[in-house]
């Protein structure tokens, strides 16, 4: 699933993110199950497990998240700021960065490389900002 076509929802309740990149497996639902294929009585798994009550798709919002963490290094990508060093203007969306795109800290060191792989774009993930 291409990342500029990713949709996610945010739960207006607890602030769980539902994405289709992982979906839910262990709840059946696979990935790549977009929000709106979900079955009609879906309920947010943190709100129906924590007793908030039976949130449904209804408590959902459209969440388009503005910055992105490695996950090898801790390094945060940030639309606002962007990496002008780098040549990406501030303002730069992290899906409208090149497929080639390698973390400015760990996807440079090759020790890290050599045993994580090439550090990219699948190594971030967003950051929720509430």
């Amino acid at each position: 699933m291409p990342m500029e076509k990713v949709k996610r929802y945010r739960c207006k309740y607890c602030n769980y993110i539902y994405s289709p990149l992982r979906g839910e497996p262990h709840r059946g639902t696979p990935a790549g199950t977009a929000f709106e294929d979900l079955p009609e009585d879906y309920v947010c798994p943190v709100c129906g497990a924590t007793g908030k009550g039976q949130i449904g798709k209804w408590g959902f919002e459209l969440w388009e998240p503005t910055r992105y963490v490695c996950k090898i290094c801790g390094y945060v990508y940030d639309n606002r700021r962007g990496e002008p060093l780098r040549g990406y203007p501030k303002g730069t969306a992290f899906e409208d960065l090149p497929e080639d795109y390698v973390c400015p800290i760990c996807g440079m060191d090759p020790q890290i490389t050599s045993f994580h792989g090439p550090v990219g774009k699948a190594q971030f993930e967003p950051i929720l900002d509430v």
